[in-house]
């Protein structure tokens, strides 16, 4: 494996995480608002319209987009050893 491949799989992993992280967190304050609206009659028009985010999956969402960005750091993390102890021994 190339040491560049794995610099752009930890870079690739991160931009998604953070992609993850910011639509779960739109999901969780969508949910939030929907349910501090105390007329029933929005909040059925609401779901109607559209579907309102469950916050027991948005926030599960948001957990698995950290786990993926400390992933993502460690696949970095390990790319940047690898090519220093190449740096190393050609030195």
């Amino acid at each position: 494996m190339e040491i560049q491949t794995a610099f752009n799989s930890g870079i690739q992993g991160l931009q998604k995480a953070t992609e993850a992280s910011e639509q779960a967190a739109a999901d969780i304050v969508a949910s939030t608002q929907a349910s501090q609206d105390t007329d029933l009659a929005n909040i059925q028009t609401a779901t109607t319209e559209q579907k309102i985010p469950e916050l027991n999956q948005s926030i599960v969402d948001l957990k698995v987009a950290e786990h993926q960005a400390k992933a993502a750091t460690e696949v970095i993390k390990t790319a940047d050893d690898s090519l220093g102890t190449l740096l190393d021994v050609t030195a």
